[in-house]
């Protein structure tokens, strides 16, 4: 692990060297890769024998035929050593076959699982910032270009060690000079073939990264459909990722021919090779020093190692291709965790509900400045409504509660502990949070509501459903809480998601709630019914609503009123009509509820409004 890179506590040690990446892995299965080593060497040399047999036989057929013995008698050693060789191929390449399959699924199953993993404590500002399209391709690539390299270096590279160790000792006994031109060629050929193969790299993690961005603009502009639909952009939706398809294509061209001018050099060398040895063993044999049978040797290793060495080429490419996407993979995937749990940090216990910050300031990263020694303190069983002009930081002031960003110097405590000292998952259990665009799984209804407490009952689920109206438009599906929803609950309407949104923070049952406009996207009738279920949630509990619409706060408690990262003004609905201040401006300017973008908008009409 990169003793440089903070990451969180409960994430897996995975290094950003695609080496020491992919070695983690490896070591989890060493024994039975030590034995897959094994039994790939006894193939590889049994494999690269069979000329020295075959040269056995022809030895014994020649003397038989100068001593007029029986053929197979004089043979039978030979042709014992030749059908073992060939029966140990047999058990010896099924036995690593066998650990193979035992192995390969299991340590491609837990690359992904470590992938994911360390993916998942990445901050809200990670996943803002990427592709989730992008990432699930390269959590693929990265795992499957893991078990590439190594298949590579167990199933070809290592052999190629083990048949010319054997085959330079088989030549050696017959021809030093064969020996030493084989063991000249093979070094030659295998470090420059490294050498060229090795800048591939590059090539190829440039490709990875072309061909995950084409992948996540793809998922993109699905998941987008009905937007193309409903402005009819569909050709150009075509046009667009024609461009990205076109710059995929470039680095494939750039790649593949580069990989294309390495062959030539390797099947050149390798003909060369093939012709010189055979005309260099001709010329020994011709002057008495080789045997018909040597002969045949010398010219059957030439063509398993030339074979073996042109696959070579084929390897060191691939090879490095894996790499390239490896390193692709974990540049994006191995960085520092933004926001991680301090060692040994407690969880948080919620009892009251109090939430207080103090003296919070808070920057995002591309330097805009929100928060500025922010001071207020919201009670327990308190419920207060946020109101502000977009970008005013009502939602900064939530995601800093969800430490889904942290301040950069002030506190936030709630009932006293300081949040950034205890485990985001206790936090985060202490809060439900019901948002504007509710965020559902491609599962089962019964799945998503039951997200909120994962060991409820089917009949605590329905419950819940009922609490927020859900269970009268469930029940009409085609398989009621088994229905599946569609990615991010497409199949639903914007109505049904919210409400399956609230059920599912009803069956939380947290002690802090957050609301950020959670009945925005209801009709008033809908909404009336589920106002009701939303006001016995809120009881007895600390609750905070970010409000668009000004009469959904009127009843808080208390109103906040934000204004350039500020709270301009504080207190009950009454209390800030009659101070004629800035709610007071933006209660008279909304029209149907909701508030404009800004308090410059001028004669306004519905179609002017937007929310945050």
């Amino acid at each position: 692990m990169d003793t440089t890179l903070t990451i969180a506590d409960e994430a897996p040690p995975l290094s950003r060297s695609p080496w020491r990446f992919a070695l983690y892995f490896y070591l989890k299965s060493r024994f039975t890769l030590l034995a897959i080593f094994i039994f790939e060497a006894a193939q590889a040399a049994c494999t690269i024998m069979l000329p020295y047999a075959v040269k056995e036989i022809i030895d014994a057929v020649t003397l038989a035929n100068q001593t007029a013995t029986d053929i197979f008698v004089a043979s039978e050693d030979a042709l014992i050593l030749f059908a073992m060789l060939n029966l140990g191929i047999v058990l010896f390449s099924r036995a690593s076959g066998a650990a193979l399959v035992m192995t390969g699924p299991k340590l491609r199953r837990e690359i992904r699982r470590s992938l994911f993993s360390y993916l998942q404590h990445h901050s809200h500002r990670y996943f803002i910032s990427h592709f989730a399209g992008s990432l699930a391709n390269r959590i693929a690539e990265v795992s499957m270009s893991s078990m590439h390299a190594l298949w590579t270096i167990t199933f070809d590279f290592y052999p190629l060690i083990i048949k010319s160790a054997v085959a330079l000792v088989i030549l050696f006994n017959a021809s030093s000079e064969l020996a030493l031109v084989l063991s000249l060629w093979l070094g030659i050929y295998i470090y420059v073939s490294y050498l060229l193969a090795k800048r591939c790299r590059s090539y190829s993690q440039d490709f990875a990264a072309a061909r995950s961005l084409v992948t996540g603009k793809i998922v993109d502009s699905v998941t987008n459909v009905m937007n193309a639909k409903m402005f009819a952009r569909r050709q150009y939706e075509e046009d667009y990722l024609t461009d990205y398809l076109n710059h995929e294509v470039d680095h494939a061209l750039r790649t593949y021919w580069y990989m294309e001018k390495l062959r030539w050099f390797q099947f050149t060398a390798a003909m060369v090779l093939m012709v010189g040895i055979v005309g260099f063993a001709l010329k020994i044999w011709s002057e008495g020093n080789l045997t018909v049978g040597e002969f045949s040797m010398v010219a059957g290793l030439a063509i398993l190692l030339v074979e073996a060495a042109r696959g070579l080429s084929r390897s060191f490419l691939e090879f490095f291709e894996y790499l390239g996407n490896i390193s692709d993979g974990v540049s994006i995937f191995i960085q520092p965790h933004e926001i991680i749990d301090k060692p040994e940090a407690p969880n948080l216990t919620v009892k009251k509900g109090q939430i207080a910050f103090r003296d919070v300031c808070f920057t995002y990263h591309e330097g805009l400045k929100v928060f500025e020694n922010l001071s207020v303190s919201i009670e327990p069983k308190q419920q207060v409504g946020l109101v502000g002009f977009s970008g005013s930081g009502k939602s900064t002031f939530v995601n800093l509660i969800l430490r889904l960003f942290e301040p950069q110097t002030g506190t936030i405590n709630i009932d006293d502990q300081n949040i950034l000292k205890v485990t985001q998952d206790s936090l985060r259990e202490s809060v439900s949070m019901i948002p504007q665009e509710p965020l559902l799984f491609h599962r089962s209804l019964m799945e998503n509501i039951r997200y909120g407490r994962l060991d409820a009952s089917d009949d605590e689920v329905i419950e819940a459903a009922k609490k927020a109206h859900a269970h009268e438009f469930i029940l009409q599906t085609e398989k009621q809480y088994n229905s599946l929803v569609g990615e991010r609950g497409v199949k639903l309407s914007g109505g049904q998601r919210q409400r399956i949104a609230i059920a599912r923070a009803i069956l939380k049952d947290s002690p802090i709630l957050i609301l950020d406009e959670a009945t925005s996207a209801l009709d008033s009738v809908t909404e009336k019914k589920i106002q009701a279920g939303l006001e016995t949630l809120m009881k007895g509990r600390t609750v905070v609503v970010v409000a668009h619409r000004l009469s959904t706060i009127a009843d808080m408690d208390r109103i906040l009123v934000f204004d350039q990262g500020k709270i301009i003004e504080d207190g009950s609905h009454g209390q800030l009509l009659q101070r004629n201040g800035h709610y007071a401006h933006m209660w008279n300017m909304q029209a149907g509820g909701f508030l404009p973008e800004n308090d410059e908008v001028q004669n306004l009409t519905p179609e002017t409004f937007i929310e945050e």
